[in-house]
């Protein structure tokens, strides 16, 4: 007892006694022992002391955990996931119900292909946490792995009802969608994947791709109805046309048109694809069939001006050109075509103005600037047709510099 007592500095009695008579003292009045209470009773300092090596011991757990997650994520890094694993394990033994440890060990085990193992993971930290970040995403991916859709759609679904869901979670909820037969739901999260990141590639190509199958399937249905339908044709020819397939596009065109010798838009149709291939000649015939079945169509009218200006019938041309010039046409080709109309019938004011309106609209065309310097130089304005020469050379230049249409033909609407 007196070594006790020198040990605390003092001759009076010591807090080992005075801790042994509250508790005698409790359990005489019939009370509850707390832990409060025991630092209640002890003196301050010594209180004091206790409650800083309780949180020395803590501080001291929580570096080494940081330490051992450090060196688990470069062992990662390293793709030495063996190595990640043993300190993972290690660092459940320090901290067993520890959330971040459980959930990387989980997307560990995930990388590892271990899907069991990572769900079981997963799921620890939702019973504890049913809103930890990432993991019910995570979960999801795991399920999704093991082709169980119905429980990958649940876990993206927790996911998204989180307050800051993974940024991926609606893409891979749509790839659980489609991939349970649910297309419709798939295209409506890819859409909204898409509105929150316009430049998701992934998305994109997942909804095109949808859609060129939902397509597919619906090809397949109308040749299972009727082999040589009338929509079936013009569904493969502006599928042919699509992919700049234009031989196999009229074949098909002209099969419809067999099929439905009064549809409408088919002549039309079939006279891009000439004009495109440049067999001019067989283009004309079917843009006059397509203006019988709407002489004010400006398109329509738009190509025919097109095709005489190249015959240099420029009075026939403008009188289509200004059929087209009616529907207030954003193509600046329009006006290139209508200026060279004027330049032919010796208008050069007229000319000048419709190509001006032609750079105006398309300030990259070269063509434009060499005719506007033709009428300056008819107009005896040398310098103004100076600067447009220098401007057609160096837009020449450039445009020589990119890649050119592998069929070397443009529509008169993107010239």
């Amino acid at each position: 007892m007196l070594a006790q007592q020198r040990c605390f500095g003092g001759s009076g009695p010591s807090p080992l006694s005075n801790f042994g008579a509250s508790l005698s003292g409790m359990r005489r009045q019939g009370c509850r022992f707390e832990l409060g209470s025991l630092f209640q009773a002890l003196p301050a300092r010594a209180a004091l002391c206790g409650l800083c090596l309780l949180l020395a011991v803590a501080a001291s757990a929580q570096n080494n955990l940081e330490t051992l997650l450090g060196q688990a994520r470069a062992a990662e890094k390293q793709e030495d996931y063996g190595g990640a694993a043993r300190v993972y394990k290690h660092a459940l033994v320090l901290a067993p119900a520890n959330l971040e440890v459980l959930k990387r060990f989980g997307v560990l085990e995930q990388t590892e292909l271990q899907f069991d193992d990572s769900i079981a993971h997963f799921r620890q930290v939702l019973a504890l946490d049913p809103k930890y970040p990432e993991v019910n995403f995570y979960l999801g991916v795991s399920y999704l792995g093991k082709s169980d859709f119905r429980e990958a759609i649940e876990g993206f679904q927790s996911e998204l009802a989180t307050p800051k869901p993974h940024p991926r979670c609606r893409y891979y909820l749509a790839i659980a969608l489609q991939s349970s037969g649910r297309m419709d739901d798939a295209v409506a999260e890819l859409n909204r994947a898409l509105a929150d990141n316009p430049s998701d590639a992934d998305a994109l190509y997942q909804l095109a791709r949808l859609h060129k199958n939902a397509s597919l399937q619906a090809i397949e249905r109308l040749r299972a109805i009727d082999p040589d339908s009338f929509q079936l044709h013009v569904l493969m020819a502006e599928s042919y046309a699509e992919e700049k397939r234009y031989p196999e596009a009229i074949d098909e065109y002209q099969s419809a048109l067999k099929r439905n010798p009064r549809a409408e838009g088919i002549h039309f149709s079939i006279g891009v694809a000439y004009w495109v291939l440049h067999d001019l000649d067989k283009a004309e015939p079917e843009f006059k069939d397509a203006l019988k079945e709407n002489p004010e169509d400006p398109m329509t009218n738009l190509y025919l001006g097109d095709l005489a200006v190249h015959d240099r019938r420029f009075d026939e041309a403008l009188k289509y050109l200004q059929v087209a010039q009616k529907a207030h046409l954003d193509v600046p080709q329009m006006h290139t075509l209508l200026g060279t109309c004027y330049q032919a019938r010796h208008d050069p004011e007229s000319a000048k103005r419709e190509f001006m309106t032609a750079i105006k609209g398309d300030p990259s065309a070269a063509a434009p600037h060499y005719l506007l310097a033709q009428v300056y130089r008819e107009l005896h304005d040398s310098d103004a047709s100076a600067r447009e020469l220098s401007e057609f050379d160096n837009l020449s230049k450039s445009a020589a510099d990119k890649a050119q249409d592998p069929r070397g033909a443009t529509a008169p609407g993107s010239k």
